[in-house]
């Protein structure tokens, strides 16, 4: 028998006991050395050469991985890892750290109790670091800190052991900062990471070697010793002397919990329905005899296996060839196989119980935050797998051959459930196939895998920024009447108040119907009345709908359609056809006609949209457009030229700091002047630059260019250049 079947073997008896199960993510600013962490586990388990580990990225499976030495997909592997002379599965996930790829991080989040936060010892913290420790805090993911490169303090900054050690105190007090920040209230004091309790570990993932204070007691090596044996070369010595695997595993069994630990205190926060139920109960227990509840964390196509299921089940346990439910859906389907991932490849088994992560096949319909369950009924769905940011990039795709056009439209579809983070849809203007992404490079990847993986032969136009629309002032009520003229809908447009739009992008208002009365004392916390608490029905993109009707009869008949009017203008708005965002839409009053016959979808629809677009454009429309915060490292020579290229492109300077001869600028751009920055900064630095970017949402275009922008945006989508005025329709001519 060999290594991995022994591994899997070891696996399947393991996988039942949840107290020696680590489900653990390892996440990081980009190219802070998680795969090449990745790497050294993998060798530590047995799946790699030792001479590769550290080298050959294993997790970067995708060929478009390797190209760039990024990682663009969260990937999976499960290995047995053993402490104190007892075994334990630990089911880890890589992470990508490129902010464009940020969506894999947050759902990867979702399956995983425990995380080793991997930070540079030369960068330090950076803003993407910063990014994944909300997340992972956010869903309840406990942190441990690995200090990484410290080779190169020792090699490239020649430091002395108290030069290093302060600044090892920096980035640790900087974590735990975040920490008390962003963690549950519970937790900010026990989560902190300390290097004297060993949750902090110091090390090289290429070199192979890591240490911590608890194995520094043990074995005697001191960081005098690190930095001779480092300067001395016998990197290979050490590693043997600290391998970096063993200190690594060591301190997740340690310091991050099982599956049964962390189900009590997360379930409460990723499904918040009724904990006293059964299924509630068997949950927060991990309680592998209950009925299933798995929530679906990723989705990927294998050209063998079809579309592959990857999730956390929390809990009951799954089968070969049972029937499952889809919430989404409440539709059955049956489970064709089950596996759980030794790096590239799947290993098949019979059946996994919860607290595990499992690979499934056969759940055609499900999508990435799809909630799987068992018992006579699809049980509540799992909260919403909320992205920290949203698509600010598109690009119109069309097939090089116009037979390939059916092809192209599976694919899109396909590329969108692989990646909710991306969006597909048709331009019903202009009937262009439109994909939107986080920024140019993770289009430029999505685009070359529907060429080379998908092998479908495609054009893109150049990428065009996605803005959105707003309003800046309350709109006085309007009327919207219907076609018949028998129904008549008075609505009030009012801009959000920022701390209730942040709310729900922070999930605390999650998006969607509002069901009873749980959110009303969250809606009186943000500074609404009683009356207007209760009137929020639906929470949709960032906007509310509000029901301030009093005793109209027939309301809860014609409710459906009113709020499909408000989605259908919500994605779409009247300004420049881009979706709306931040608006309160309140329905004052309504005159509806005795027979239902003359209140159908074909005379409230319209007139419930004529009764949006006039309040809408009676409240001082705006456009938002994205901005990225820009961080741009170079020497200390290159500083004028960088300033002038980033005020060149609309770039506010927020800060500048110095460390040695190394300049860091800090800007905020707008993400349409970004195009071609790449090629810009190389040439301005003569290649010396280092630079990051992180989203920050939609800010206010200025006022000078609001016009001339719609009137891009308008012409591009074949519509009039000239946006339409509130006039156009509080008067409509019959």
């Amino acid at each position: 028998m060999g290594r991995k079947e022994k591994m899997a073997k070891a696996a399947q008896e393991l996988m039942h006991k949840p107290l020696q199960i680590r489900n653990i993510g390892i996440a990081a600013h980009i190219d802070h050395g998680k795969t090449t962490l990745s790497d050294n586990l993998l060798f530590g388990a047995g799946l790699m050469a030792e001479e590769l580990a550290g080298k050959q990225l294993a997790l970067d499976f995708d060929e478009q991985e390797q190209a760039r030495g990024i990682t663009i997909d969260a990937s999976n592997i499960s290995m047995v890892h053993t402490y104190e002379g007892k075994d334990y599965l630990i089911n880890l996930i890589d992470t990508p750290g490129h902010v464009d790829f940020g969506g894999d991080v947050t759902r990867a989040m979702r399956a995983i109790d425990g995380a080793i936060i991997v930070v540079c010892a030369v960068e330090g913290k950076m803003p993407q670091t910063e990014t994944v420790v909300r997340q992972a805090l956010k869903e309840r993911v406990k942190p441990v800190l690995f200090i990484n490169k410290v080779d190169r303090l020792i090699k490239e900054l020649k430091l002395s052991p108290e030069e290093m050690q302060a600044r090892f105190m920096k980035s640790i007090s900087e974590i735990n900062k975040l920490i008390k920040q962003a963690a549950p209230k519970e937790f900010k004091e026990s989560w902190q990471v300390s290097v004297t309790d060993g949750s902090v570990a110091f090390g090289s993932a290429y070199a192979n070697w890591a240490i911590n204070v608890p194995y520094m007691k043990e074995t005697g090596i001191t960081f005098k010793d690190i930095i001779d044996m480092t300067n001395s070369g016998q990197v290979r010595d050490l590693a043997h002397k600290a391998p970096i695997h063993q200190i690594l595993l060591d301190m997740v069994i340690d310091h991050l919990p099982d599956p049964a630990t962390a189900q009590k205190y997360r379930i409460p926060q990723l499904w918040r329905h009724d904990l006293e139920s059964k299924i509630g109960l068997d949950m927060i227990d991990a309680n592998e005899k209950g009925d299933v509840a798995m929530v679906v964390t990723k989705i990927n196509v294998d050209r063998h296996a079809g579309e592959i299921a990857t999730g956390r089940i929390f809990s009951g346990t799954l089968k070969m060839g049972q029937e499952v439910w889809l919430s989404g859906t409440r539709q059955k389907r049956r489970i064709q196989q089950l596996g759980i991932y030794m790096g590239p490849d799947r290993e098949s088994m019979d059946e996994v119980p919860a607290g595990n992560i499992v690979a499934i096949t056969g759940l055609k319909e499900a999508i990435a935050g799809e909630t799987i369950s068992t018992g006579p009924e699809p049980i509540e769905p799992f909260e919403a797998i909320k992205h920290y940011s949203e698509p600010v990039v598109t690009v119109a795709v069309e097939p090089e051959n116009p037979k390939d056009l059916p092809k192209l439209i599976e694919v899109l579809r396909q590329v969108a459930k692989e990646d909710p983070t991306l969006q597909a849809k048709i331009d019903e203007e202009t009937g262009e196939y439109l994909l939107s992404g986080m920024g140019e490079l993770h289009l430029e990847v999505v685009e070359y895998r529907i060429r080379k993986d998908k092998n479908v032969a495609i054009k893109t136009s150049e990428p065009i920024v996605v803005y959105r629309e707003t309003i800046n002032r309350q709109s006085p009520q309007v009327e919207g009447k219907s076609p018949n003229k028998h129904n008549k809908f008075y609505v009030v447009a009012e801009p959000m108040p920022d701390e209730v739009f942040a709310a729900i992008k922070d999930g605390t208002i999650p998006e969607g119907r509002v069901k009873g009365k749980e959110l009303q004392e969250t809606f009186r916390e943000l500074g609404f009345d009683r009356d207007v608490a209760k009137a929020i029905e639906d929470v949709y993109h960032g906007n509310m709908y509000l029901n301030m009707t009093r005793g109209v009869v027939h309301i809860g008949e014609v409710r459906e359609l009113v709020i499909e009017a408000f989605h259908s203008v919500m994605d779409r708005g009247i300004v420049a056809g881009e979706p709306a965002t931040k608006i309160l839409i309140k329905l004052m009053d309504t005159k509806l006609h005795e027979d239902a016959i003359h209140r159908g979808p074909s005379q409230v629809i319209p007139a419930m949209r004529q009764g949006l677009y006039a309040a809408i454009l009676s409240g001082e429309p705006i456009i938002l457009e994205p901005m990225q915060k820009l961080y741009v490292t170079a020497p200390q020579d290159y500083m004028g030229s960088i300033t002038k290229l980033v005020q060149s492109r609309r770039g506010q300077i927020l800060d500048m700091s110095q460390d040695g001869d190394l300049t860091t600028v800090v800007s905020k751009t707008p993400v349409s002047e970004m195009f071609g920055f790449t090629g810009d900064i190389r040439g301005s630095t003569e290649g010396r630059a280092l630079w990051t970017t992180e989203q920050l949402g939609f800010e206010q275009m200025p006022r000078e260019l609001q016009e001339n922008t719609i009137r891009q945006v308008r012409t591009r989508k074949g519509l009039k250049p000239e946006p339409p005025k509130a006039a156009d329709y509080l008067n409509p001519q019959a």
